[in-house]
């Protein structure tokens, strides 16, 4: 069951009855993605958020450090790799999570770990590899993204890098007022306050990046992505995954899209590689990351994430 069927019947009707633009013209397909997107980023982001910053109002900094933190450095980026993988999130939605962890006093590198993992390793993705291809290649699959984040959070966290987070996260860091509120009530106060001022700084950066993505998705050629990345092309993969960072679906959005492409004979891997970007390093999460931590941040962490699944899309190439 789709739930996100009546924003999508909601914004059919505003474009094909209300506008009434022609359902096959350029502009429907890319005015649809963005009403249909923006909808539907702003509820999972406000439901997310909620959540976290509600939960974080429960655990103490000490002990979210606790969990996360061990006496050898690459469990703790073991522990957050795991904790990525049963969060169902894209990474627009995990960002909030990865703030409250840097706020708890979660050492860096480990909350890399988590915001690698959680879209990367996606259940549907999985579900998707397991049906088609069985437990190997699922677990292939898994491993490898697991590895990644964990390799590429451990290599972070050695690099000394919190100079280049804004120094507005650290301004919270050890006291998440959440923690010394007592009541439900001030639990709930605490957990909407955070939720609206958190979406009213960002929201505005994802309609532009949604508007981005819509563009491209209703003006840029069906084939093209079979074409410029198919079978005889070595550097398939690494231009799927340029492709696909401009564009925000989640995993189940991009899997209609993975189902054409391997209909018409692109690789599983280059596949995977092209979904693996949308949901782990799309425009709209690059920009949410931006309010966090500075351009060069960014751009190490976007290298490293793009050379991970790089590797994983040759992997399941030559593999398959």
């Amino acid at each position: 069951m789709d739930i996100f069927k009546p924003i999508q019947l909601f914004s059919d009707w505003l474009v094909f009855n209300v506008l009434n633009i022609k359902k096959e013209s350029a502009l429907s397909g890319a005015l649809n993605f963005f009403i249909y997107d923006c909808i539907k980023i702003l509820i999972l982001l406000a439901v997310i958020i909620f959540a976290v910053s509600l939960l974080r109002a429960y655990f103490p900094p000490q002990k979210i450090r606790k969990i996360l933190t061990r006496k050898i450095p690459v469990l703790s980026n073991l522990s957050a790799g795991l904790l990525g993988i049963i969060t169902p999130f894209c990474t627009c939605s995990a960002i909030p999570l990865f703030i409250g962890l840097l706020e708890a006093g979660v050492p860096l590198g480990v909350t890399f770990s988590y915001l690698i993992s959680a879209p990367m390793i996606n259940e549907v993705a999985v579900i998707l590899l397991f049906a088609l291809f069985g437990f190997k290649i699922a677990a292939i699959y898994i491993v490898s993204g697991l590895v990644i984040s964990v390799v590429a959070g451990f290599i972070l966290g050695k690099m000394k890098l919190e100079h280049l987070i804004k120094s507005s996260v650290w301004k919270t860091k050890y006291g998440v007022r959440g923690v010394n509120i007592k009541s439900f009530n001030q639990k709930l106060a605490y957990a909407k306050e955070f939720t609206f001022n958190l979406i009213r700084n960002i929201y505005p950066y994802i309609l532009l990046g949604v508007a981005i993505g819509a563009a491209i998705h209703g003006y840029a050629p069906e084939n093209v992505l079979s074409k410029i990345a198919g079978k005889a092309n070595w550097f398939a993969v690494p231009i799927a995954v340029l492709i696909g960072v401009p564009l925000y679906s989640n995993a189940a959005g991009i899997l209609p899209v993975i189902k054409s492409l391997l209909e018409k004979g692109l690789p599983l891997g280059t596949s995977l590689a092209f979904m693996m970007s949308v949901t782990a390093l799309s425009l709209p999460e690059m920009i949410i990351l931006k309010k966090v931590m500075k351009t060069k941040l960014l751009a190490i962490y976007v290298a490293i994430v793009a050379l991970g699944i790089v590797f994983t899309g040759y992997l399941f190439n030559l593999l398959l």
